[in-house]
Formats: structure tokens, C-alpha cells, sequence
């Protein structure tokens, strides 16, 4: 299983990141707020769970989304150690 993660930047707009975990990880407005402030002040947050490739897929879609809208929003896979 693979844990897909959003970095910390200083200018993708905090409302941008919130719409994208809501969008992409179907997380309600409540829980992707909680999510983009971990981000925010621990640099990094866990959007979700999936296997290899779903997480791959998942990454590819935050960045393409970021990209058009012009924002510098880092997403990653990583292996989860359990």
C-alpha cells in the first residue's frame, strides 16, 4: 500500500488545496480543512491509502490539476510502513 501525500508550499492558495483533497479523495469540507492545515503547519499531510497504482494515478491527477490552475502544489507516493 502506498500513502499519498501533499507537501507544503508558500503559494498554492489554502483554498485550492482544501477543493483538490475534496475532489480527488472524496473527503468532506470538514476533514480536507483538517487535512490542508496539517499540511500547513507540519509541511506535509496524508490525503489517502490506495495500492501502487492507485496512488500513482491519484498523484498524477493533483499535479495536472495544480498545473492548470497554475499553482506549484507538490503531491507524492510513498510506501507505508506498517
Amino acid at each position: 500500500m502506498h500513502q499519498v501525500v501533499l507537501l507544503n508550499d508558500d503559494y498554492t492558495p489554502m483554498e485550492f488545496v482544501v477543493v483538490v483533497i475534496q475532489e480527488f479523495f472524496a473527503k468532506d469540507l470538514e476533514s480536507a480543512t483538517q487535512i490542508m492545515l496539517k499540511i500547513h503547519l507540519d509541511g506535509r499531510g496524508v490525503c489517502g491509502v490506495y495500492s501502487k497504482d492507485v496512488a500513482a494515478t491519484k498523484v498524477d491527477q493533483v499535479l495536472d490539476a495544480a498545473a492548470k490552475a497554475g499553482h506549484p502544489l507538490k503531491c507524492i507516493s510513498e510506501p507505508v510502513d506498517f
